[in-house]
């Protein structure tokens, strides 16, 4: 079959605007792959909707398998409260990361939805300029997705890893042994790791339960990032339009009123969009929010109660898995400080055009989207909590005031 000019234009455009989309959501997808998490096409094989429950059931249990024993151990066996609160930092950990696995595959649809919403968005717009904006901020999306994955999986696997190439010495009735000790230890009823190969087995085990939780916090993360700033692109092309609709109103087929036209249904895509990026994280980013500063609170104590001995790889470990939490917390509410403010500057900006050079009608047509950015746009954490610069100063604090508690309820730090 010969492709006529015009097809073969076409075919080339489409594949432009795929290949645009595809890098936009690359290292999500690489993230998300693994774990069995991104969407699916309702094309989809039986094999690949195989492969995807397969790989979802493959990585629930391989977090549940470190997280219910090591409960079991804390609730059951452990009767020491300092090696307890020891334990209880990675153990959140592991099952904040299944919490929010099954959450990202309960709303599979939302970023389904998000996805299938950014493929259009990328070939709706047609202009060099609109999609160099575009262009722009996915490779913000993509560097802090990237940056996060490498602090995250290098932090908590460096500990994992210095930890298990440590011995430790046991005493088993007449018998003394040397085992490598687990980050998250088994109870024993379970499965007991004092003896070989048990022991190697459960670090292994361990090892590949530490990689999918990372993924699963990467992904999320990721997802978070990359999803606004696509938002945040298609609010700067929002804005460009409404610049030109002044500069362009005597250019063109398109009069004025249908430029903004054009303007209001865009606008009304994005806050679509942006919504179902709420649907999506508000319950992730509640998860996250209170884990994580627990877990700051967790990490400075261990690094306090680590600078007697001073165990070098494990005291970098603890700093730089801090940092990455931080870094997390970070992200989440300078991504919700920053899209609340974009969509406020929507009426700012309206107002801020040469409105008084438009015809009268469509002057006052500019009212409904002044009103419509009064109606402020807020990403949550579980509706609880909109998410903020000022939250993240919140979090910071909330976590130093535990770390102080929990000195106060540990005086031999």
């Amino acid at each position: 079959m010969i492709m006529t000019a015009s097809e073969f234009v076409s075919s080339g455009i489409e594949t432009m605007h795929k290949s645009k989309n595809d890098y936009s959501l690359q290292l999500t997808r690489w993230f998300l792959i693994p774990i069995g998490i991104w969407p699916r096409a309702n094309t989809a094989t039986r094999v690949e909707k195989f492969t995807s429950c397969a790989l979802i059931l493959i990585c629930s249990s391989l977090i549940a398998i470190i997280a219910v024993p090591c409960l079991l151990y804390i609730s059951l066996e452990e009767k020491d409260v300092q090696t307890k609160i020891t334990i209880f930092g990675p153990l959140s950990h592991w099952f904040a990361a299944i919490i929010n696995y099954w959450l990202l595959v309960a709303h599979s649809d939302d970023i389904r939805e998000c996805v299938h919403h950014m493929e259009t968005d990328w070939r709706l717009v047609q202009k060099i300029e609109d999609q160099e904006l575009m262009v722009r901020r996915a490779k913000v999306g993509r560097f802090v997705s990237g940056f996060c994955a490498v602090f995250m999986q290098s932090g908590t696997l460096l500990f994992d890893i210095a930890k298990s190439l440590t011995t430790t010495i046991v005493v088993v009735g007449n018998e003394t042994i040397s085992i490598h000790p687990m980050t998250c230890p088994v109870y024993s009823k379970f499965i007991d790791v004092r003896f070989s190969p048990a022991n190697e087995i459960m670090i292994v085990v361990q090892l590949l339960s530490a990689f999918v939780t990372n993924m699963v916090i990467i992904g999320v993360c990721s997802l978070d990032v990359v999803f606004a700033m696509h938002a945040y692109g298609q609010l700067d092309i929002l804005f460009s339009w409404l610049h030109k609709l002044i500069v362009d109103k005597n250019k063109g087929n398109q009069s004025t009123g249908q430029r903004l036209a054009i303007i209001v249904e865009h606008h009304l895509r994005v806050l679509n969009f942006i919504s179902h990026m709420e649907n999506v994280m508000h319950q992730i980013c509640f998860v996250e929010l209170l884990v994580c500063t627990m877990n700051m609170c967790l990490l400075a104590y261990y690094f306090i109660t680590n600078l007697d001995s001073f165990d070098g790889p494990k005291t970098m470990s603890y700093v730089i898995i801090y940092l990455s939490m931080a870094f997390n917390i970070f992200i989440f509410c300078y991504i919700g400080e920053i899209l609340t403010e974009q969509c406020k500057n929507v009426g700012e900006k309206v107002y801020m055009i040469n409105w008084y050079e438009l015809p009268h009608k469509t002057a006052l047509e500019l009212i409904l989207i002044i009103a419509r950015s009064n109606s402020i746009i807020k990403i949550t954490a579980g509706k609880f909590f909109q998410l903020s610069i000022s939250t993240f100063g919140d979090v910071i604090k909330t976590s130093v005031v535990y770390l102080n508690m929990l000195q106060t309820m540990a005086p031999s730090v």
